[in-house]
């Protein structure tokens, strides 16, 4: 009897390794980059005017005379289990300030994606079912001009037009009397147009190279429906680089918020990391860049794992496969010849 087994548990398990490996490396280079020079932190914390005495003290009763691994590795195990110290700036627990940041960036990432991928992918798949027509030519156009922008030109173009010269929506967002709709819609403006800007663009090139397959002039030739071409064949196969666009617009999505909120004023994530870091407040600089690296290590293996499964070429590392026959197999089971 055939048994059947799949390697999908053994690649996942990989995966899941090389992503815990990736954060215990930045882990390692954050912390002996931040907390190497002991001295220099006492100095921050006590001031310019202690004396050496007083920065002694203090290294010693807060374990800073011990060994670096040793540090590195007492720092690693309050991190993992909660325990991110306490704001130097702020005077409160790490773990009372990033929720609610965090929270706030997450509600603008969830709202750009939310406008971004049903217009990034309408646009692309428009464009490459279309190429070489006038329509492909605007849109491919408006595609280009919105990745050619940067992010803080991108803020003060669109703040200009709809603060300065139509009034139409707040220039800023602090959010200070609640939540108010019309105050994210800058912010989210900023950062849609990049990232549905680029993905139109990949998903137009994937659609147009898919277009040109064998396959396709085949189907058409043999009087196959546009609309079942293009739903069945062509879109699947064409999928796999707009999703994984999809999932690195994370790290992108990290670093542009932090010009929106500071721009903006948006009390998120990204402004509390910029904050921290001019403040020299190590032990937030520390948490939110490991949450950061934690966000982006988890859309990478969405991303490998997704693409994985719809690149039709990578598909059979996830197709279950008949096991080896036992040794003991009769000749007709294995198919040889009895000498």
């Amino acid at each position: 009897m055939i048994r059947i087994r799949s390697p999908w548990p053994t690649v996942v398990l990989h995966r899941l390794g090389g992503m815990v490996l990736v954060m215990l490396a930045v882990s390692f280079l954050l912390y002996g980059v931040l907390e190497i020079d002991a001295s220099a932190i006492a100095t921050k914390i006590l001031g310019q005017f202690s004396t050496p005495e007083q920065r002694a003290i203090w290294l010693y009763r807060n374990g800073y005379d011990r060994p670096f691994l040793w540090r590195y590795a007492q720092w690693l195990g309050r991190f993992v289990t909660g325990d991110w110290g306490r704001s130097l700036h702020d005077h409160v627990a790490v773990r009372a300030l990033v929720p609610h940041r965090l929270g706030a960036s997450l509600a603008l990432c969830a709202i750009t994606m939310a406008v971004t991928v049903p217009l990034g992918l309408g646009v692309g798949i428009v464009s490459g079912l279309y190429a070489g027509r006038w329509l492909d030519t605007v849109l491919s156009a408006a595609a280009i001009m919105a990745t050619a922008i940067p992010d803080y030109a991108s803020c003060a173009f669109l703040s200009a037009i709809f603060v300065v010269g139509l009034h139409w929506l707040p220039g800023a967002s602090t959010m200070t009397d609640g939540f108010d709709p019309r105050q994210m819609v800058l912010p989210a403006s900023v950062l849609i147009l990049y990232c549905a800007g680029y993905l139109a663009r990949v998903t137009g090139a994937a659609i147009r190279a898919e277009m040109g397959r064998p396959y396709v002039r085949t189907a058409w030739l043999k009087g196959a429906g546009r609309g079942r071409l293009v739903l069945r064949h062509i879109l699947p196969n064409a999928l796999a680089a707009p999703v994984t666009v999809i999932m690195q617009q994370v790290p992108w999505l990290l670093s542009g918020m932090l010009v929106v909120e500071i721009f903006f004023g948006y009390r998120g994530f990204g402004s509390l990391l910029y904050t921290a870091a001019m403040n020299g407040d190590l032990p937030v600089v520390e948490a939110c860049t490991m949450l950061s690296v934690a966000c982006v290590t988890c859309a990478q293996f969405v991303s490998d794992l997704l693409t994985t499964l719809l690149d039709p070429r990578a598909r059979g590392v996830f197709a279950p496969r008949p096991a080896a026959p036992p040794q003991d197999a009769p000749a007709a089971a294995t198919g040889r010849t009895v000498p």
